[in-house]
């Protein structure tokens, strides 16, 4: 920004200006005019100009950074906590000034009920006594009315009357002609008695006196209730807007906003009461003058003078935290410049670079393990290309097992298949199989291996290797449940312990159309019929855990149009972002929506609906699908 000069001097520059508004506010706040949001101004200027000039000067050196470290670690916490008081002071007084505002009108409407209750109860002859009384005892002026019966009017020439429609007993604000009143309405049998007081400036002044400025909401505002009557309220004081807020003791006395809840109601709408707010504008030290001799204030302020006083030590410690700091940093930016110089020559590839380490503290600590971490770097080098080595080989591992999986569905005339796996990792621990068996009938295999990665990759193998095997050496009738209890025994003695599978297996006999299954610990297909549809039993345990274990097997027709759906967890198991899992009635749903589709649009659908259902960055886990679907 170019500034106007004349010759050299600049005219109204940033510095001057900046001088310039900080003198007026010293000279507004010493005179207790004000000034408290131009200071705040200022400060927000000084730090944007420092920021601007720390930006344009990068802090480089370790010396430097340190020295602004111990500034936050010094004056921050302090800021927070003298900010933290303040607003605490200033919430706590203004809950403060509301509650003695709202004690007082609580006390005033004590007051005014008590009195009607005595004019409703006393006879005609006492009433006058009564409410000279109230005269007598300072009650602000009022209008009293006793109906049923003898009428009684106070004062005589007074033109109150009942309020129209059928009010209840009240007591408590009403709004008549868009004025506020305090009135009390007691029955008792036929007798009726009201009192009304107005709520004038001088009824407000003198509810808590020497408080501040109190104001009633207007009629529109105190028509209605809830939290938007608070929100208007503040803003729609038109009447009874009583007191002035009191003189600022010092600097830090700031003006404090309160809100005392009333019930207010409506003259022309009976029983109409809702919930308001009186606003209240006073200061601390106006809310302490309320509530604590003048020996206690004097002894506050005198707290403020000491306040000031530790203001100044706070900065005296400022200026001896730098030059101590500022010593200290010395002991610190030669081992951090040797460690500059070390890591400049390893990332140039020089791993028998060291640096000179003298002394036990700490940073002769940071200067060996620097030391240790280059002789380790040429390690991890190694380790590195050996992992890569691994990832090659994992690679072809997942190339091999994509082979296992068979690429074409055998010949059928009554069905068709479709089978599909996508693993979590680059290898898979789900099985799922088709092939003719050694008798004629199709076999149909799923599974799901305990756990992923390798291990849970080589058991797959093993199944499916056990399982061709049983079903291709001809040598006699076959059963789903003598095959899957041949192949849990195997597994039990060729794998640890905690190695195991769920596994589903089906034997389909193409002339009677019926799928004989076994299914040990799986989840459990979808068969669907024409319009229903139902999940498969279970009919044993998972496979490999337990070496003696017996099977049962079911039976189920695949008429034309039926449709078998086999699955892993990795299908049913994703959560969205309230932690509901897909679920099965979900894949249910999904597949009846598309059954009329192809096999492979099918799985498409299903995947692509788990796939939007699940709200995780990643696979969580292998995700097969097996399909079977019964044609003429």
């Amino acid at each position: 920004m170019n500034w106007p000069s004349i010759g050299k001097y600049r005219l109204l520059g940033p510095q001057v200006l900046f001088i310039v508004l900080a003198v007026l506010d010293t000279i507004l706040l010493i005179a207790g005019s004000g000034g408290e949001w131009l200071a705040v101004v200022l400060l927000g200027w000084a730090a944007w100009v420092l920021f601007r000039k720390a930006r344009a000067q990068p802090i480089w050196r370790v010396r430097d950074r340190l020295i602004v470290t111990y500034l936050f670690i010094f004056l921050v916490p302090m800021a927070f906590t003298l900010a933290f008081f303040l607003v605490a002071g200033w919430g706590l007084s203004s809950q403060f000034a509301g509650y003695m505002v709202s004690s007082a009108m609580e006390h005033r409407q004590a007051t005014i009920e008590t009195q009607a209750r005595l004019l409703a109860h006393a006879v005609p002859a006492d009433r006058i006594a009564i409410v000279q009384q109230m005269t007598a005892a300072g009650t602000p002026p009022f209008e009293a009315l006793v109906t049923g019966g003898e009428k009684f009017r106070y004062p005589a020439d007074a033109g109150i009357e009942m309020p129209p429609g059928d009010w209840k007993d009240y007591v408590g604000v009403i709004y008549k002609d868009s004025r506020p009143y305090l009135m009390s309405l007691v029955s008792s049998g036929k007798t009726r008695s009201l009192i009304l007081m107005p709520m004038t400036r001088d009824v407000l002044e003198n509810l808590v006196p020497g408080l501040g400025s109190l104001g009633m909401p207007d009629s529109a505002a105190a028509t209605s209730s809830g939290s938007a009557t608070v929100q208007s309220g503040i803003r729609s004081y038109k009447h009874a807007v009583a007191g002035r807020v009191p003189p600022k003791s010092n600097i830090l006395d700031f003006p404090i906003t309160g809100l005392a809840p009333i019930e207010t109601a409506d003259w022309n709408r009976p029983n109409s009461g809702a919930s308001n707010v009186m606003l209240i504008v006073t200061r601390l030290s106006a809310v302490l003058g309320v509530v604590f001799p003048a020996e206690i204030i004097n002894a506050l302020n005198f707290m403020v003078l000491i306040f000031y006083a530790l203001s100044f030590l706070l900065g005296i410690g400022v200026v001896l935290s730098l030059f101590v700091g500022g010593s200290m940093t010395r002991t610190i930016t030669g081992a951090v410049h040797n460690i500059y110089e070390g890591t400049t020559s390893i990332g140039q590839g020089n791993f028998a670079h060291r640096i000179p380490v003298k002394g036990r503290d700490q940073l002769a600590d940071l200067g060996r393990s620097f030391n240790k971490m280059a002789a380790q770097l040429e390690q991890f080098v190694l380790v590195t290309k050996e992992k890569e080595r691994l990832q090659s080989e994992i690679a072809i591992a997942s190339e091999v097992q994509t082979r296992l999986f068979p690429h074409r569905s055998p010949a059928a005339r009554t069905i068709e298949m479709l089978g599909v796996c996508h693993p979590a990792r680059m290898v898979s621990g789900d099985y799922y199989d088709y092939f003719t068996a050694a008798d004629g009938e199709l076999a149909l295999a799923l599974g799901d291996v305990a756990g992923k990665g390798i291990s849970a990759a080589l058991l797959m193998a093993s199944i499916q290797s056990i399982m061709r095997t049983q079903l291709s050496d001809g040598g006699g009738p076959i059963s789903p449940s003598n095959t899957v209890a041949r192949l849990n025994r195997l597994l039990y003695a060729s794998t640890s312990p905690e190695k195991y599978a769920t596994f589903f297996f089906g034997l389909y006999n193409e002339h009677t159309r019926h799928l004989n299954y076994t299914n040990a610990g799986h989840l459990p297909p979808l068969l669907i019929h024409g319009d229903n549809y139902q999940f498969l039993e279970v009919t044993g345990s998972v496979v490999g855990a337990f070496p003696s274990l017996g099977y049962e097997e079911q039976s189920v027709p695949l008429g034309p149009g039926d449709l078998l759906v086999a699955y892993t967890d990795g299908i049913t198991e994703p959560e969205n972002s309230y932690g509901e899992d897909f679920g099965a009635e979900r894949l249910a749903e999904v597949v009846m929506r598309h059954r009329d589709a192809q096999p492979d649009e099918i799985v498409a659908k299903v995947l692509e609906a788990v796939r939007q259902w699940d709200t995780s960055t990643e696979q969580a886990d292998d995700m097969t699908l097996m399909i079977v679907r019964g044609i003429a």
